[in-house]
């Protein structure tokens, strides 16, 4: 790919300038991906041939060696394959590298995994040229045993088209597996062999975005027919992004040569005064400095978009997220700098990598071909499932266990298992698991929790309240319900619905208040009439306070003269409408609406009465009401609203439950046993309905 690109770059360029007075010369060779045969080869390019550049080589461990002897020589070696981020520039003044370190497409990757929400992943790498088939399984069978199921491959396509293959065969690409590919596969996934794809579906991969341009769209008809005539036998081959940038260096360094003075160019002797190798011998080019300094300052727009070495390498900004699909790749989303992770590059405002803007990315089919986001970490196929202890409670709303017939699995279903399943839906990983089923005859809740702490079961889930004394053997979960008992009375119309029921509406204080408010009024009308002589006040004293009062009734023969005195009237007259209206809905109020207060407010009344209580068997309750101080044989249990019928035939008055068991909003069976007890109290006492009444809080 690189030569058919640099060999069609030489005649494009020079056909486009042709009034250059320089010429580029080509000299290839051939380091057969060995690093010795490379830094070989340059010596001999350097020595015989008085190379001013090198281009190349294509492996970062060829390129140590080479620019090695580029600095030695003050020839500049310019590599577009070369990624590694050991080649810094520090150490290496006259090495370029017309393409981004690795490490360009960390923050990418990075972003991906973020916005998956996966917690760990393992990279996948090589550290040796001859990783045999054989070493490649045996190395898969060890992740296969590590919990992290999310794998960021980075390698060279030959290795890696091995490794796709035998994970396919150890069913490794297949749901609750996730695989992302670096550039160097995903650059050139276009040009591996079908049945290697085959084996990557549902893999990600990041590659450098190349924008679309006109040059772009007519030079890779050209190039495709170019590789076809120059190699017949590779007809799968696409050009590349490492293909532009060869491209495009060819481009750079023409045009860096053309601008240096080239006449007065020669190759020094180094001082060595005995030199013990070939290195010694090599010359030190004049035009070396020169020509470097003129490729770092000279920017362009190439075929794979702006070309720009300022920094010694490539500074990209943009990266391609492609999916895996078939014997092709389909575009996902993009990652920039400024935006992050979006879906197309038109999008407007600034985007930041999360869980929430992954959504908005194209469709990911995942191996397995499915669209769920696998989970990325699950137990090792020798782990141990988690025993989750179940028991069927008295509320089957909130948990029920029953044993399958036919598998003998126990099956548990409730709210309690409702909110364990999502919360393991919402972690990051995944947890296989199994429920086990706790004998609940003769035990309490406390054998149930302490079955944890023995190691019976690794958790326990269902309606188990947060106690002092079980916190110091297990641990909790913060509370999803609310906490606290209360307890269930019978009521009592308190409605008297006797002659003297019209005075009720109103209290005793309001009564007198209003009368020494009409008494008020009267007096200060006739303090305000006395003042301009109103001929209606004459007589005795008595008589004309009775006749101010009286004008309150406005009466036809009394008349008020003073505006003041009209004004008091007027603040009297809205106060009496007012007590009037409210007067007339709580009276109305009494008649019809039925007045039900409870029998017991206080459970410490019961005590004192000897009276019988009841509560959920197996729970906390029942020691709770020992304490408070109740005998115990007052103390009824029961499991079930058939059992609370009974017992409340026993002739239990209270029964105390906790606070979760009567507010579950969802709980039809609940509703059900309160209505069986209603039916129960209403042919048994006749109370009008019941009360759920929360008394203090014995603790």
């Amino acid at each position: 790919m690189a030569r058919t690109s640099i060999l069609m770059a030489m005649e494009d360029f020079y056909a486009v300038h042709r009034n250059y007075t320089t010429k580029l010369v080509l000299h290839i060779r051939d380091s057969s991906a060995d690093s010795v045969q490379a830094a070989s080869e340059a010596v001999d390019l350097l020595k015989n041939y008085n190379v001013r550049a090198i281009i190349g080589p294509q492996k970062s461990s060829e390129a140590t060696f080479v620019a090695n002897l580029g600095n030695k020589s003050q020839v500049p070696v310019i590599s577009f394959t070369a990624t590694s981020p050991t080649l810094t520039s520090g150490s290496m003044p006259y090495f370029l590298r017309a393409t981004p370190s690795d490490t360009a497409q960390v923050n990418c990757i990075a972003a991906l995994i973020k916005g998956y929400g996966w917690r760990e992943v393992v990279p996948i790498y090589e550290d040796t040229d001859y990783a045999s088939s054989d070493q490649v399984e045996q190395e898969l069978y060890k992740l296969m045993t590590m919990q992290t199921r999310v794998y960021v491959v980075h390698m060279l396509s030959s290795i890696a088209s091995t490794l796709f293959m035998k994970a396919n065969e150890l069913g490794m690409m297949s749901e609750m597996y996730a695989w992302v590919l670096t550039d160097g596969i995903a650059n050139i996934i276009d040009s591996l062999n079908p049945s290697i794809l085959d084996s990557m579906n549902g893999a990600l991969g990041v590659k450098f975005y190349v924008p679309k341009s006109k040059e772009l769209d007519d030079f890779t008809p050209r190039w495709t027919k170019r590789f076809k005539q120059d190699y017949p036998n590779d007809p799968s081959a696409q050009l590349g992004i490492f293909g532009l940038w060869g491209y495009d260096t060819i481009w750079a360094l023409a045009q860096a040569a053309e601008k240096v003075n080239m006449v007065d160019d020669m190759f020094q002797k180094q001082q060595d005064k005995k030199p013990s190798t070939c290195f010694g011998t090599l010359g030190i080019s004049t035009v070396g400095p020169k020509l470097i300094d003129a490729i770092l300052h000279n920017t362009f727009r190439g075929l794979s978009g702006d070309f720009d070495l300022k920094k010694r390498q490539l500074q990209p900004s943009t990266f391609q997220i492609i999916n895996i699909v078939g014997r092709s790749s389909q575009q996902i989303g993009f990652w920039t700098a400024k935006h992050g992770i979006i879906r197309t590059l038109d999008q407007n405002g600034s985007k930041t990598t999360n869980a929430n803007s992954m959504p908005e990315l194209n469709p990911v089919i995942w191996p397995g071909k499915v669209y769920v986001v696998p989970k990325g970490w699950q137990l090792p196929t020798n782990g141990n499932k988690l025993r989750v202890g179940v028991t069927s409670s008295g509320y089957p709303e909130f948990m029920k266990a029953e044993r399958d017939p036919i598998t003998n699995a126990t099956i548990a279903t409730g709210y309690a298992i409702d909110v364990f399943e999502e919360v393991l839906k919402g972690l990051p990983y995944a947890i296989p698991y199994e429920y086990v089923a706790f004998d609940f005859e003769g035990a309490s809740y406390n054998d149930f929790v302490y079955q944890v702490h023995l190691g019976v079961y690794d958790v326990a889930i269902g309606d188990i309240t947060i106690r002092y004394n079980r916190t110091s053997y297990v641990d909790f979960t913060l509370p999803y319900t609310e906490s606290g008992v209360a307890m269930i009375v019978q009521v009592k119309d308190d409605t008297n619905k006797n002659t003297w029921v019209f005075l009720k509406p109103l209290t005793t204080d309001l009564w007198l208040g209003s009368i020494a408010f009409f008494i008020y009024t009267g007096i200060v009308i006739w303090l305000l009439e006395r003042r301009i002589n109103n001929a209606e006040l004459t007589g005795s004293f008595f008589r004309q306070l009775g006749i101010a009062i009286y004008f309150s009734f406005f009466a036809d023969r009394e008349r008020i003269d003073s505006i003041l005195s009209r004004l008091v009237v007027i603040v009297w007259v809205f106060v009496l409408l007012v007590i009037t209206s409210s007067y007339t809905a709580n009276l109305s109020s009494i008649l019809t609406v039925q007045q039900l207060q409870p029998t017991v407010t206080d459970v410490h009344e019961l005590i004192r009465e000897g009276e019988y209580v009841g509560y959920h068997n197996g729970s906390y309750v029942g020691n709770l009401l020992e304490v408070l101080g109740f005998d115990r044989t007052k103390i009824r249990a029961y499991k079930t609203s058939e059992d609370f019928a009974m017992h409340s035939l026993k002739g239990a008055k209270m029964v105390v439950l906790l606070l979760s068991y009567m507010k579950f909003p969802t709980s039809s069976y609940f509703l059900q046993s309160i209505a069986k007890v209603t039916q129960w109290l209403d042919q048994f006492t006749n109370p009008k309905a019941l009360a759920l009444h929360s008394p203090r809080d014995p603790l």
